[in-house]
């Protein structure tokens, strides 16, 4: 029998993996020459110009298919003189593994990849185990996930379950698992208005006027007070800009952007509507045209409190002594995508470093997360 996977071995060869998104960097190569090695059958599933990689161990269509999302892509390492150590060493330290992607989230891909060899040589389950792990969840998102469930879709694969190991812990390892995530939109507003001298506003029609009355009124209430599984939703003004050299010229054009982070009160399509609605009224009032473009980034979702989410705090708390919140909180991630195919769930490391220069993670920690996807993975298939 060969040996155990270590997953801070394999964490620390993957860190070494330059795969700044959407660069593939080795990473994928290294996973699926592991995986192949213990008996998954492994397709690159690339899309415009994005490395992706699915594999499964056991048959297709199984009757039941445990599945793991993730990503191998890292942000860049900003400043490298700031690091501490190479941020692509992979080097310990005193029981702590430093890095960029030592927790977000080359680790959590790591921790499974390793506890599903193991798991596969050792007790072969009755089912399918399946990693579906891309190279664009840090980068524009279009061409990883997204093309692995499309491909997924036309050769008929699929996955009853899966769970995402992005970091989810805020503090402490085993204190929250994510069941769902908010929605999350942007939205770039255009004012033009008519130039004019700063001395003479009546005889110009002042862009940024108009965008600060439009800015007031979408800040003027909340945009609720939260649902039964999410806190209130948020509107947050990100910029306001007109790009004027001069303090005596009212600007003919000027721009603003709001971001806002919803919940399962609204879509992003209502919610296109309400901004419309205001920039109209606005428009209307100052007779600026008000022009606006929106991206929906992801709508919010849910997987609601049942079997899959208990399975996952109950081999939390075995493993970590603390029963893991059931938490919508946070930002978007590749769970909003799969939330479409399957019911997902999130569970992975403290993430107090991620994207930060020094990134790291206790090496600890990473054999813990090994032996909670361990647990999950036989209670699972048990």
């Amino acid at each position: 029998m060969p040996h155990p996977v270590d997953p801070v071995d394999l964490t620390a060869a993957l860190i070494r993996c330059p795969s700044v998104t959407p660069v593939e960097g080795g990473a994928l190569v290294l996973l699926e020459r592991l995986l192949a090695e213990a008996g998954f059958a492994c397709t690159r599933v690339d899309r415009g110009g994005v490395s992706n990689l699915y594999a499964r161990w056991g048959a297709k269509g199984a009757n039941r298919s445990l599945g793991f999302n993730g990503h191998t892509d890292v942000v860049p390492v900003g400043d490298a003189g700031a690091w501490t150590h190479d941020p692509f060493g992979g080097d310990v330290v005193d029981g702590v593994l430093w890095g960029r992607g030592a927790t977000d989230m080359k680790s959590g891909v790591a921790a499974f990849a390793a506890a599903a060899v193991d798991f596969v040589r050792q007790t072969p389950p009755d089912g399918a185990v399946i990693l579906a792990i891309t190279g664009d969840e840090e980068g524009d998102a279009e061409h990883g996930t997204v093309a692995l469930l499309d491909w997924m879709a036309a050769e008929g694969e699929r996955m009853t379950h899966c769970l995402v190991g992005e970091p989810t812990c805020p503090n402490e390892m085993g204190e929250m698992m994510k069941i769902g995530r908010r929605g999350s939109m942007t939205c770039w507003f255009t004012a033009e208005g008519v130039q004019g001298h700063s001395a003479y506003p009546h005889r110009a029609k002042n862009p940024m006027s108009a965008l600060v009355a439009l800015l007031a009124r979408l800040e003027a209430q909340p945009l609720d007070a939260g649902t039964e599984h999410f806190d209130a939703s948020t509107l947050a003004i990100t910029t306001i800009d007109c790009g004027n050299p001069a303090n005596n010229v009212i600007p003919a054009r000027g721009t603003a952007t709001v971001n806002i982070r919803f919940n399962d009160a609204h879509s992003g399509a209502s919610l296109t509507d309400w901004l419309r609605d205001h920039a109209q009224a606005v428009a209307a009032a100052t007779g600026v045209k008000i022009g606006m473009r929106v991206q929906i980034s992801g709508e919010s979702f849910l997987t609601p409190p049942g079997d899959w989410s208990a399975m996952i705090a109950r081999a939390v708390e075995a493993e970590t002594g603390r029963v893991p919140e059931a938490s919508t909180s946070g930002g978007t991630s590749d769970a909003r995508f799969v939330k479409n195919h399957c019911p997902v769930v999130e569970f992975g490391l403290v993430g107090k470093t991620m994207h930060q220069v020094d990134e790291r993670v206790e090496v600890a920690q990473i054999h813990q997360l090994k032996a909670i996807y361990t647990r999950i993975l036989t209670d699972y298939f048990a």
